[in-house]
């Protein structure tokens, strides 16, 4: 195994360790997909987080955003259908909207009325779809880069070919050409990089994150489903993401949302908004705003 690979490996084991120490895995049944989540801090308000494609859980551990929000907040972060330690179909029509149910399933079973949701890329998408499907369950909504999927975004083309390099390669390398901004392109060694690191970790399926990208299809949100949501909304987005001026249209369809703008910020990478310390700072200033305002 190559050094960087083994370092790779490595590394991933200690994080998976220190998150076994610190939160504790546990699973519940969502329809029949087995889903895995932790459950942590003891406020009076529940955050729910949502993780980004071909991601899990972690993400939201590993820049220290559970642990800040669990000072004050009940927090849930769970890994997404396919993702994780959670169960993979491989059917298309097992996710889009039903990740979306899953978030529901989740709060019926820990008897959670109503919480706070916060999603990350195909975790904001969640988020939009959510704001329509029941909204009555939510405080307050944040979508971090992320608008939702229009009908035309919801079946582009390029997704297919996106889970088609997915399940033959591991990674999409369309995609990561996609979304990395300007003169920040991976070079053909980070994208070998990527695909051995991707090989060598036991919790990706790609198969099944294959099967996720085509369930998109099933997150269409209209853009007049989007402009009537009335739950408070806090978008925000950094200046290098490929999702800018997506999260800028959102605001003119809903301009009672609080869009925040990140200089210098991308979607992923050294620069990715979720290690950004702003992003949980925001988070916590919209939600004792909205509460001050008596907004929920």
């Amino acid at each position: 195994m190559p050094a960087l690979l083994r370092l790779f490996a490595l590394t991933l084991g200690i994080v998976a360790a220190s998150t076994a120490a610190a939160h504790e895995d546990r699973y519940l049944d969502a329809a029949g997909v087995k889903i895995r989540y932790i459950d942590t801090g003891k406020g009076a308000e529940t955050i729910v987080l949502l993780h980004g494609g071909t991601s899990r859980l972690e993400s939201w551990i590993t820049p220290g955003v559970v642990d800040n929000l669990a000072k004050d907040f009940r927090v849930i972060a769970f890994d997404a259908r396919g993702h994780g330690k959670s169960d993979a179909p491989r059917e298309p029509a097992a996710y889009g909207r039903q990740q979306a149910l899953d978030v529901v399933r989740i709060l019926d079973a820990l008897n959670i009325r109503r919480a706070h949701i916060i999603g990350f890329s195909l975790g904001s998408s969640t988020v939009a779809q959510l704001l329509t499907l029941h909204p009555e369950r939510f405080l307050t909504g944040v979508q971090v880069a992320g608008a939702g999927r229009s009908p035309e975004e919801a079946n582009d083309p390029r997704i297919e070919t996106e889970a088609a390099e997915i399940a033959r390669d591991c990674i999409s390398r369309s995609r990561l050409m996609r979304q990395a901004p300007a003169g920040m392109k991976p070079t053909e060694e980070d994208i070998q990089q990527r695909i051995a690191a991707c090989r060598a970790d036991p919790g990706f399926d790609q198969l099944a994150t294959a099967a996720s990208l085509r369930g998109y299809r099933d997150q269409a949100v209209t853009a007049e489903q989007m402009a009537a949501v009335k739950v408070p909304t806090l978008g925000i987005v950094g200046t290098l993401d490929h999702t800018l001026k997506a999260m800028q249209h959102l605001k003119t369809l809903r301009p009672a949302m609080k869009l925040v703008l990140l200089e210098g910020v991308s979607h992923t990478g050294k620069t990715g908004i979720q290690s950004n310390p702003a992003l949980v700072s925001e988070i916590r200033t919209f939600i004792a705003e909205q509460r001050k305002a008596g907004n929920y």
